[in-house]
């Protein structure tokens, strides 16, 4: 077993990628480590074409010599490997963490398959003790706001709604520059029911909960790698 589970993940979900496959790559820690790894096989004459999902996946992805499109060049993609911030037994997720949801949501729809790539931390029983990221336009961010609120408790939810914030205290920005609340909800019992409701918010851009996205995961513990949904 590697010393670090989510490059162990990241080395199983790797392994998947055929040569000639248009891919989807993900934002974060463990999607850090599938971009280098791809990487080094696309060094060693893999030939594959990649559609980041930040700024941040596509410096890492140029300096590991990874070849990009974009959804307009190629709108149809093959797989898309990310990471997630929670993930339950029915392969849905929380993700946003890093603050590219929007991009990665895309990203992801457009992909005939999502494999999620995770440590064992991530797996939950139930979705929320993760705060669940929405993305909003900063006009109208006090409307939005409670309007947010209130899709919150009308899904059976309660708890508090945080503006993300950045190390200096200015307000977090996403690379779409739309602003983050945070809601910390402890559990979801009805993610689909809190999707809808968040959606039909007309300030809301997008929100963290992934449903139906994920065909397959790789999670990495102290006992292994397990493997949920189907990979191939």
């Amino acid at each position: 077993m590697s010393a670090d589970p989510k490059r162990q993940a990241a080395a199983r979900a790797v392994a998947l990628v055929q040569d000639g496959m248009r891919l989807g790559l993900g934002t974060g820690s463990t999607a850090a480590h599938f971009v280098d790894l791809l990487g080094e096989r696309v060094r060693a004459g893999l030939s594959v074409v990649g559609v980041p999902t930040s700024e941040a996946t596509r410096a890492a992805a140029e300096a590991a010599g990874i070849p990009l499109t974009t959804l307009e060049e190629t709108p149809e993609l093959d797989l898309t490997v990310d990471g997630a911030d929670e993930i339950d037994g029915r392969l849905r997720l929380i993700k946003g963490g890093g603050g590219a949801l929007l991009r990665e949501k895309i990203v992801a729809a457009a992909s005939a398959r999502m494999v999620v790539i995770a440590d064992a931390g991530k797996r939950v029983e139930t979705l929320g003790r993760f705060p669940l990221p929405v993305e909003v336009v900063p006009f109208g961010l006090g409307a939005t706001r409670r309007a947010v609120a209130d899709a919150v408790t009308a899904a059976g939810c309660a708890g508090e709604l945080t503006l993300r914030t950045r190390p200096d205290g200015a307000p977090f920005v996403t690379d779409g520059g739309h602003l983050i609340l945070d809601a910390h909800l402890g559990r979801i019992p009805d993610p689909e029911r809190l999707a809808a409701g968040l959606a039909a918010v007309p300030g809301v851009v997008e929100h963290g909960l992934f449903l139906s996205l994920a065909t397959g995961a790789v999670v990495a513990g102290g006992d292994g790698l397990v493997l949920l949904g189907a990979l191939a």
